[in-house]
């Protein structure tokens, strides 16, 4: 058997193309996370201050004084490195996106590319709205809630009680943003789950009647969800089981709608059966 030196490199060819490509497209997101991380740093202290807004306000609700403090040396400095990074992501996030279509879609069908860049922009929607609602509505809950087991630290009558020891909040302030971040992304990462399962169903992958077939195991995975990715609080668990369980309700139909489009075009393209489909329903 003999082998073409003229077809290996001819087939080798595409291949460095399409790795030059990716070099290329990952050196911009590269660079435009740099510039993001960079803008960021100039500007962590405001950027800390509004994500301190929730514990400041349930602060205040106790008249105490909204405070953190560094307990290490170095950790102001890690502070404003991790805002550094999370925002420049976010800052970039519009250019990676751009990037990967720009590799991606010159490799798909007109129909594909229009079936695929939705999800791309619904994405990042998606998971703004998810940071949103755990900035506004689930950390403000989550900091009464642990505020709450404070004791003696701004009594009522003004007057410290000489027999009560005092329990009040000394927060560090690399904790507090791990805490933060936390909810932030896990709240945006769960928001993402009508955007996979639907385009897992637009694949194929899965079926509206496969994902109610397991809704009862679905379930006790966002259980066990809850439970990893959010502090010990029942409040701030309930939350994100009621809201991840509703976005799998929604996924489901999500899924179903995808499959009657394509149940539609089959059927105009003469490749849907009805009649054979009912006498299968019926046997």
């Amino acid at each position: 058997m003999t082998i073409d030196i003229d077809e290996i490199e001819d087939s080798s060819a595409p291949l460095i193309e399409h790795l030059a490509e990716l070099r290329t497209r990952l050196i911009n997101s590269a660079i435009a996370f740099v510039i993001g991380m960079i803008i960021c740093f100039t500007v962590w202290n405001q950027v800390y201050n509004f994500l301190t807004q929730p514990l400041c306000a349930a602060l205040a609700q106790g008249n105490q004084e909204c405070g953190l403090i560094f307990i290490k040396l170095q950790e102001g400095f890690m502070v404003a490195i991790r805002i550094s990074l999370l925002g420049g992501f976010a800052l970039s996030f519009p250019v990676i996106a751009h990037q990967l279509w720009r590799f991606v879609a010159p490799g798909l069908y007109k129909q594909e590319r229009g079936a695929f860049l939705p999800f791309l922009i619904a994405s990042p929607v998606l998971f703004f709205i998810g940071a949103a609602f755990a900035f506004y509505v689930v950390t403000p809950l989550a900091f009464d809630f642990f505020l709450g087991f404070q004791q003696g630290a701004v009594p009522a009558d003004g007057q410290v009680a000489s027999d009560v020891a005092a329990i009040a909040f000394q927060g560090s302030a690399e904790e507090y943003l791990s805490l933060t971040m936390k909810f932030i992304i896990a709240f945006g990462l769960c928001f993402q789950l009508p955007v996979l399962l639907t385009l897992m169903g637009k694949a194929g992958l899965v079926s509206s009647d496969g994902l109610k077939a397991v809704r009862k195991y679905a379930v006790v995975g966002i259980l066990v969800l809850a439970a990893v990715v959010t502090p010990p609080d029942v409040i701030t668990q309930v939350i994100l089981f009621v809201v991840v369980y509703g976005l799998y309700e929604i996924s489901i139909q999500l899924v179903r709608l995808v499959e009657k489009k394509r149940e539609e075009k089959l059927r105009e393209e003469g490749y849907y059966d009805d009649e054979v489909e009912e006498g299968d329903e019926a046997s």
